[in-house]
């Protein structure tokens, strides 16, 4: 037997129409209205921790496959399981729908205001079926306490005192002009007799609009992890309902990749389906008219290692030899009991960015659920058209689509709870890097902390809980297998480590060198390396939180504190970044967490940041009176001495600063010694917002507006740090709804590198406006020389190199110490290096690996210097 006529396929297409520009298109986004008969399939599915494409189950961890039954594993409130791909349009349609119910027991009792049943006409906070599946609310319709039926705010009692085993539910909804007439009837599936039966339940035909799903919502002090109620036989008809297939989320959700010297790594996010037997994944690419297998695996059994737990596959292709675009697809095969389920998740490799002058990175951080699923996001970028996606750190919160984060229990349980967010944030976001590759670095939130100070991995105190007392401790408060399994999720698909020996307990590393479309990114982790305040400033400081609580206490007299930023590790692998130049690099950026400044004010009483969320906002225009600078040791303001090292090795390769976390976007320039002495950085704005942070700095106001305000120039952050700002996306209060996006400074950000003119732009937009340059935050856009990125003024010059050829070359200055003073790579005519204390000095000039290099000894630094080099080239 041919066992592929036997394989049906099914591609899981594009989610978000609203990432083609214009209007949204209701009826093309949610299907022409239909006849349709849907049964669930569940018989034909072995059993697994999860429920199937076509559902998403509140919670991920609380739903699963068993004896051809939808089990809702826990005895808890509002645990609901949505159908995708069908719902409910506006127009009232009549509709009918079923569902065997299995209690735990005859007999079996619940509290006040429970019910288990069905949720018809679910919606949302946004008109999208996501918005609704994760966050839905509707007419709930069931079993309820003391043997009543359920209906909305309504009992109807029955003549019964409690509940057989086993029942079937159904609901037919008869259209009557703008409402509906129900029909509920109850069945013993034991004995067929029915039950119950009530036809006086008129609804608006609006509220039943929305999704479909089932329902166990049960009022109790209890709490179980046993097998609780389980569902099966699930059908909906009727002739006109919206249906779109291409709404299914998994066993493919999403994937990310990226390109670094001719290797690609793409890794493919997929759902719990490792127990079905012979599944396997291939990775496929659409080569020479056809598609070409590149590798293939299957989903390795949990248990095996943290990589199984993470339900994600990386796929490495050392040999990336395509200049053109190509497409790919990643292949999940299922076999069920009648069937084997071919799904497809298809993408694009895209084509290196090399030979463009411009190449434009978008920049994304800090997103909580406020505006799942961010269509106005994902369509904004398809006008942007970037050729790189970057997500900076916290890609979803403890709290994203509801129910909290679980710290205890054994790694399958915390790390399904991680999975359903780290999901969502795939579901909003995957249609950015389906085609384009994408930069993905985790931050405290991700692994599940308001701030980490990770101490090089150590195991941080929660003997008294899990909140700001482990965190000051230092290190990690989840288990070092979990984490290792998020940082897989999230990096595994990044070019790899520079160094990449485990730190403590053996937590993996990820800062990393990305060298693509002639920009060379430095990625760092920001908060694996650095020292916890606590364990490192005097107890009369009284850090809480890595804020000071002693007001007497003056940090700045402790820049010189024997503390780490970096490390060593990161700062070794710095000093190498900045001298290379390979493989096509023109200009250098780094991507970290934060940024190497406080940029941040809170009113001048506050010790710490607790307060941020309920400041008032601001009318547009007006300055706020009695902020001051915060000391805020989650920046990377603290520790001061290692910040100005860090800067101190940056600005050696001309390299520009994008960050994220700071939930406040800034355009800012760092000094050392003094003001713009140094490199300039970028933070992008919140996603969505938990944090508002604003920037009011103690200055004369008296001549502030909006467009032009006042709280730019130079300043001393609370550290002692100099630093010039720009730029800042305060938040202001808005009329636009919603107004927790409009007002709390939401938005992302684009840098363009012109590799021709050698100018760096950096754009920053709020969200829910179209992004043309009118509309962007006050002071932006701003545009930067390459070599403002080292803005130290020169006290003495070189010799000035002229150079008779069209090649691009790097020239690095070195003192008589031999120590690097800065490496870049021109693409002009000629270069008068600059230094900053006379002496003499070593110019090393390299062109390629074919070329020999040229060296330049005792070069004499004066402070008017005429002189200068011809400089030739030819083969070594």
């Amino acid at each position: 037997m041919d066992r592929r006529k036997y394989i049906k396929t099914i591609s899981l297409g594009a989610i978000a129409p609203a990432f083609i520009p214009g209007a949204l298109n209701l009826e093309k986004f949610w299907g022409k209205p239909q006849e349709v008969i849907f049964r669930s399939n569940w018989e034909n599915w072995p059993d697994i921790k999860w429920v199937g494409p076509e559902y998403w189950g509140n919670r991920l961890q609380d739903w699963q496959l068993k004896d051809a039954k939808a089990i809702c594993k826990v005895k808890a409130k509002n645990r609901s399981l949505h159908l995708l791909t069908l719902q409910k349009p506006d127009t009232p349609e009549t509709f009918q729908t079923q569902v065997n119910i299995h209690l735990p027991e005859a007999g079996f009792q619940m509290g006040e205001g429970s019910c288990i049943g069905m949720r018809l006409g679910a919606k949302g906070r946004f008109e999208d079926y996501r918005s609704s599946a994760v966050f839905g609310q509707g007419v709930d319709i069931g079993l309820s306490a003391a043997g009543d039926i359920k209906v909305g705010d309504t009992l109807i009692p029955t003549s019964l005192e409690s509940w057989p085993k086993e029942l079937n539910l159904k609901i037919k909804a008869l259209a009557q002009n703008n409402k509906y007439l129900l029909e509920i009837t109850l069945k013993d599936l034991a004995t067929g007799n029915k039950l119950f039966s009530d036809k006086s339940i008129n609804l608006p035909s609006q509220s039943l609009a929305g999704n479909f799903a089932l329902l166990s919502h049960i009022e109790s002090t209890e709490s179980t992890s046993q097998d609780f109620v389980a569902f099966a036989d699930w059908e909906i008809s009727s002739e006109k309902l919206q249906s779109k297939k291409t709404q299914l989320f998994g066993p493919i959700c999403f994937a990310q990749y990226t390109l670094h010297n001719q290797k690609l790594k793409l890794t493919a996010q997929c759902t719990p389906f490792e127990a079905i037997d012979g599944n396997q994944v291939y990775l496929e690419f659409f080569k020479d008219g056809q598609w070409q297998r590149e590798q293939s695996t299957k989903l390795p059994e949990v248990g095996s290692s943290f990589k199984a737990s993470s339900r994600a596959i990386n796929f490495v292709v050392p040999k990336w030899e395509f200049k053109e675009a190509i497409p790919y697809r990643v292949v999940a095969e299922i076999p069920l009991k009648n069937e084997t389920i071919r799904y497809e998740y298809k993408g694009t490799i895209a084509q290196e960015p090399k030979q463009k002058e411009e190449v434009k990175a978008a920049v994304f951080s800090c997103n909580f659920d406020y505006g799942f699923p961010d269509n106005d996001v994902v369509s904004n970028m398809g006008l942007l058209n970037p050729d790189i996606i970057m997500f900076l750190g916290d890609q979803f919160y403890e709290g994203t689509g509801g129910f909290g984060a679980t710290y205890n229990g054994n790694l399958e349980e915390t790390s399904l709870d991680y999975l359903r967010k780290w999901y969502m944030f795939g579901w909003s976001y995957r249609e950015l890097f389906r085609h384009k590759p994408c930069a993905i670095i985790p931050d405290d939130h991700d692994v599940y902390h308001g701030n980490v100070w990770g101490e090089s991995g150590k195991n941080a105190d929660t003997s008294k809980n899990f909140g700001a007392a482990a965190q000051d401790s230092g290190g990690y408060k989840m288990p070092a297998d979990w984490v290792n399994m998020i940082q897989f999720t999230q990096t595994s698909h990044l070019p790899d480590p520079f160094d990449p020996t485990p730190v403590k307990q053996g937590i993996n590393v990820y800062y990393t060198h990305w060298n693509y479309g002639g920009i060379s990114f430095a990625i760092l982790e920001d908060r694996k390396f650095k020292s916890a305040p606590k364990n490192v400033l005097p107890k009369e400081a009284k850090v809480w939180n890595g804020f000071i609580t002693n007001p007497d206490f003056d940090i700045k007299k402790h820049k010189n504190i024997e503390a780490e930023l970096l490390g060593k590790r990161q700062h070794k692998f710095l000093e190498d970044w900045v001298e290379d130049w390979e493989n096509g690099a023109e200009m250098k950026a780094v991507l970290s967490q934060t940024n190497f400044a406080t940029v941040a004010t809170l009113p001048k009483n506050e010790l710490t940041d607790q307060v941020v969320p309920s400041l008032a906002i601001p009318e547009n225009g007006k300055y706020v009176e009695g902020d001051d600078f915060t000391v805020d040791m989650d920046s990377n303001g603290w520790p001061a001495n290692k910040r100005d090292e860090a800067i101190t090795i940056i600005r050696k390769a001309f390299a520009f600063h994008i960050a994220g976390d700071q939930h406040l976007g800034s355009f800012i320039q760092y000094g050392v010694q003094n003001h713009g002495d140094s490199g300039y950085a970028f933070a992008g704005p919140a996603l969505n917002n938990i944090w508002p942070r604003r920037f009011w700095p103690p200055v004369d106001f008296s001549k502030h507006t909006f467009k032009k305000p006042s709280y730019t120039g130079d300043f001393i952050d609370g550290f002692g740090n100099k630093l010039s700002v720009l730029a800042v996306a305060n938040p202001h209060k808005s009329t636009q709804e919603p107004k927790i996006l409009s007002q709390r400074a939401t938005g992302y950000g684009l840098v363009t590198f012109n590799k021709e003119k050698r100018t760096i732009k950096t754009e920053c937009w709020p969200r829910l406006v179209k992004p043309t340059p009118e509309n962007q935050n006050p002071g932006w856009p701003i545009t930067i020389s390459q070599q403002d990125n080292y803005a130290r003024k020169a006290t003495a010059w070189l010799p000035e190199l002229r150079f008779k050829t069209n090649l691009k070359p790097v020239i690095s200055v070195f003192n008589d110490k031999n120590e690097l003073i800065y490496s870049i790579k021109i693409n002009t005519k000629n270069f008068k290096p600059k230094v900053f204390e006379k002496g003499t000095y070593t110019v090393k000039i390299f062109f390629s690996k074919e070329i020999k290099s040229k060296i330049f000894k005792n070069m004499v630094a004066k402070e008017n210097n005429t002189t200068f080099k011809q400089i030739n080239t030819y083969k070594s």
